[in-house]
Formats: C-alpha cells, sequence, structure tokens
C-alpha cells in the first residue's frame, strides 16, 4: 500500500535502492535487434517507414528541412519516454512539467527568435488578424501576443496532464485490488489490460499532438 497517490510520479523511485529508468533506457537498446539500427538494404523498415510517414505529415506544414529533423527527433524522445513509463517501477519524465517544459521551451524560443529576427513584417501582421476593426486593434494585439507567449505553456501542460491522468487511474484500480473481494478481482484486472492498451495509444498521440502542433506554430513563421 503506497503512502502518497502521486508518489508514483516520484523520480527518486527505485527497485532495491536502483533507479530503473536510465536501465531501461539502455535495456531497450540491448533487446531491439541489430538490424534496428541500420540503414540500407540490410536495415529494418519499420524505422524508415515510421519516418517517411511523419515526414509526409510535416511536409505540407514545415518547409524547413531542419526543422522536420528536429520534430521527428522530438517526436521519438516523447513516445519512448511516455512508453516507457507505463512498465512497473519505471519513472515517467514526461509526468512532470519540469521535463515537459524543457522539451517546448527552447523549441519556441528558437521559433519566436527565428520570426522576430529574419521575418519581421511578417510576425508584425501575425499580431492583427485581417479584417480587425481600427479600434479593437489594440486589443487584438495583447490577446495574440498572450496566446503566442503562453504556448510553450500549453504545450507542456498538455502532455503532463494527460500522462498524469492515465497513470493515476492505473494506480486507483490496482490498490482496488485489495479492498475488493476476490470474486471482483477478474474484472480489475480486465479493467487494468484495457486502460493499460489505451495509455499505450495514449502515449504515442500525445507525442503526435506535441509534434503536430509544434509543426503548426513553426509553420507561422
Amino acid at each position: 500500500m503506497m503512502t502518497n497517490l502521486f508518489s508514483i510520479f516520484d523520480p527518486s523511485s527505485s527497485l532495491l535502492s536502483a533507479p530503473l529508468y536510465w536501465v531501461s533506457l539502455l535495456l531497450i537498446m540491448m533487446i531491439l535487434p541489430n538490424s534496428l539500427w541500420l540503414i540500407g538494404p540490410q536495415g529494418n523498415k519499420a524505422p524508415l517507414t515510421l519516418s517517411m510517414v511523419l515526414f509526409n505529415e510535416m511536409k505540407i506544414i514545415v518547409k524547413s528541412k531542419g526543422f522536420k529533423i528536429i520534430l521527428l527527433t522530438l517526436f521519438m524522445i516523447i513516445m519512448t519516454n511516455n512508453t516507457l513509463g507505463l512498465a512497473p517501477y519505471v519513472f515517467t519524465p514526461t509526468s512532470h512539467m519540469l521535463i515537459t517544459l524543457s522539451l517546448s521551451l527552447p523549441l519556441w524560443l528558437a521559433i519566436v527568435m527565428q520570426g522576430w529576427t529574419k521575418k519581421f513584417n511578417h510576425m508584425m501582421t501575425h499580431l492583427v488578424p485581417q479584417g480587425t476593426p481600427g479600434p479593437l486593434m489594440p486589443f487584438m494585439v495583447c490577446i495574440e501576443t498572450i496566446s503566442n507567449t503562453i504556448r510553450p505553456a500549453t504545450l507542456a501542460v498538455r502532455l503532463a496532464a494527460n500522462m498524469i491522468a492515465g497513470h493515476l487511474l492505473l494506480t486507483i484500480l490496482s490498490e482496488q485490488s485489495n479492498k475488493n473481494p476476490t470474486s471482483v478481482l477478474p474484472a480489475l484486472f480486465l479493467s487494468q489490460i484495457a486502460l493499460l492498451t489505451l495509455e499505450t495509444a495514449v502515449a504515442i498521440i500525445q507525442a503526435y499532438v506535441f509534434t503536430i502542433l509544434s509543426a503548426l506554430y513553426i509553420s507561422e513563421v
């Protein structure tokens, strides 16, 4: 019985005094076949296929090839951390605002700095939507400025909140197994399996949403 429901988000969580998060990152590299790391006719087709799908998704939105590579790397990092967090005794970094904000804030700063230094007039026009009446222009500038400023925070909060919600549901269901009669255990077990499957999908979808929203922000520059 855990003393605190939120102890599952403690980065110091360990098994036998050994932090298992870094161990899990190394294990996944050891378990994957060697062909996965090859690029060529002998290599595995899965990474190349995944890369091409994401590149095709971002091709319409982002024109810069450098930003596409950054977004693809960001997607792989977030997806790996999200899915590894579903393993027992493994800390989920993306459930902490410190980690998610560290992913979104530098990217947002790079977008803003590039936009305001190289496309100043273009960035200014985004502050006033087309067709805005003259008296409302100062208010629209304030609203658009606030909207652009909170973008890294919204990205970070969205990712962290979705990871926290799913893990809390899994923890609550697992705690109920100690309080209910044996006849209820099969239903709880099936519910946990269904929720774990859903959480796996959410882990991939949230990485995709984070990446696509970042791509949309880049497209405005």
